[in-house]
């Protein structure tokens, strides 16, 4: 026998238990998001590698340990994306998307970084982001935060999230703070640990980030970005927090907030949770202005945000109680050749008839007492019975597998309606997920062979 071949390690298949939540969790984020009147774009996952050496910086961790890259066989070096911010603006510039206009991108799919794979942080990992270009005032930054509890509070998340924001201030005004940063630091130099000594070199700011409890137990004492913030930054980052009370979005200012990637100023920001361990940001992001110019193309200003979707799916499964599921609304058993090649008919029908029904449609034959028991197993709630008496009487059986009611014989062109009364009625199963309930339905199906006539003549 063969040995088995394993998925990559930090690279995980995603099981039918577990989609049906990421589509879930999917579908609300692309609604709301339409919603703020943001568009799709799609970038490819493989890009050149100088793309992210100059966004992100080359003194960051993820340029220096986490990018998986390679040469191709044309000598270029080409790296998997390892996130979504620099992939838009190279989109935009390249096709004349940003410059003199107001643009609201979006976009979501996988993304790649060589780290130690744990809960929440995969190598594989999952991300929507949202994009604005061509406005420099804090309203969009407020818009923006906005969107940001708009889709958390959807998903039911808020109160198990805390807004952090921070300025970052301007390229001369982080020098100034970094000199002073660099200074207090390199006095206590023996209290720092390996990690933090290099980034004293490479990338003071990121010290502010260290996870280390001594490190931090040292910054309590140390020089604090926001007293060194220009005149203009102050006064974008104070309008910002007026306009987040006005609109009611709860937020703690945490100097110590930085991100992980070169390209931000001004304002930057975090929604954490203390439920999934170490991984608690699930959302994050801030402004970069200076990054379209960065990659070549003409000054633009510009913010967003990335959503890590392992963590969203992870943190609503903790915290929501009803979540949709994979089970099929309808088990649709047949016995007979007659009776089976009716039901293939019947169910295409009722899918045509109402879209967002499941209908799981029985096959290999057996016994309709071995049927029952595969649509109990299955979660259906309704069963639907169809035998030769019941095609030639052109009715057919119908049976709450979830409730104490007796089996009805009804009619097969008034199945639709009794299902969709049906469905409306009842209040025990999870159909308002999927846009069943508050829906009045009069269709009716056509009778045996008028639906086979129309399907040959294209109706």
């Amino acid at each position: 026998m063969s040995t088995s071949i394993q998925a990559i390690r930090g690279m995980n298949d995603l099981l039918p238990a577990e989609t049906v939540i990421w589509q879930f969790v999917e579908n609300t984020l692309r609604q709301v998001l339409q919603s703020y009147s943001y568009q799709e774009i799609r970038s490819p996952i493989l890009e050149k590698t100088e793309l992210f050496k100059r966004s992100i910086g080359e003194a960051t961790d993820i340029v220096e340990k986490e990018m998986y890259t390679f040469l191709d066989r044309n000598n270029e070096s080409l790296t998997l994306r390892p996130e979504g911010t620099a992939c838009c603006v190279r989109a935009g510039i390249e096709h004349g998307l940003l410059y003199n206009q107001v643009q609201r991108l979006w976009y979501m799919g996988p993304y790649f970084r060589y780290e130690r794979p744990q809960k929440g942080r995969y190598r594989e990992f999952y991300q929507c982001g949202a994009e604005l270009f061509g406005v420099s005032t804090p309203d969009a930054d407020a818009e923006v935060l906005a969107l940001s509890a708009k889709i958390l509070g959807k998903l039911q998340l808020l109160p198990h999230l805390e807004l952090q924001i921070n300025s970052l201030g301007s390229a001369a005004s982080r020098a100034a703070y970094r000199d002073q940063l660099v200074k207090y630091l390199s006095e206590h130099e023996d209290q720092l640990d390996e990690d933090c000594k290099r980034r004293l070199i490479t990338n003071p700011l990121r010290i502010l980030d260290s996870k280390n409890p001594s490190v931090q137990t040292l910054l309590q004492h140390a020089p604090q970005l926001i007293d060194y913030l220009d005149d203009e930054s102050q006064k974008h980052f104070a309008q910002l927090q007026t306009y987040l009370k006005s609109a009611g979005i709860s937020f703690t200012v945490n100097p110590r907030l930085v991100r992980g990637l070169d390209y931000y100023s001004k304002t930057v920001f975090e929604w954490v949770t203390t439920e999934l361990g170490a991984q608690g940001t699930v959302c994050a992001g801030g402004r970069y202005d200076n990054l379209v110019e960065q990659l070549g193309g003409k000054a633009t200003p510009a913010l967003g945000f990335a959503m890590g979707i392992d963590r969203i799916v992870l943190l609503t499964q903790q915290v929501q109680k009803d979540l949709p599921t994979h089970a099929p609304h309808i088990y649709f058993m047949s016995e007979g050749e007659s009776a089976f090649q009716r039901s293939l008919v019947l169910a295409d029908q009722l899918r045509d008839a109402i879209p967002a029904l499941r209908v799981y449609l029985h096959c290999g034959g057996g016994q309709l007492k071995n049927q029952f028991k595969k649509a109990d197993n299955s979660g259906a709630l309704l069963a639907l019975i169809l035998g030769e008496r019941e095609c030639q009487s052109q009715t057919i059986g119908m049976k709450f597998l979830r409730e104490n009611l007796p089996q009805e014989t009804v009619s097969q062109a008034d199945i639709v309606g009794k299902i969709a009364d049906a469905l409306r009625a009842d209040k025990s199963t999870q159909f308002s997920l999927f846009g069943l309930q508050n829906k009045k339905s009069s269709a009716r199906l056509p009778p045996q062979g008028e639906g086979d006539a129309k399907r040959r003549m294209g109706g």
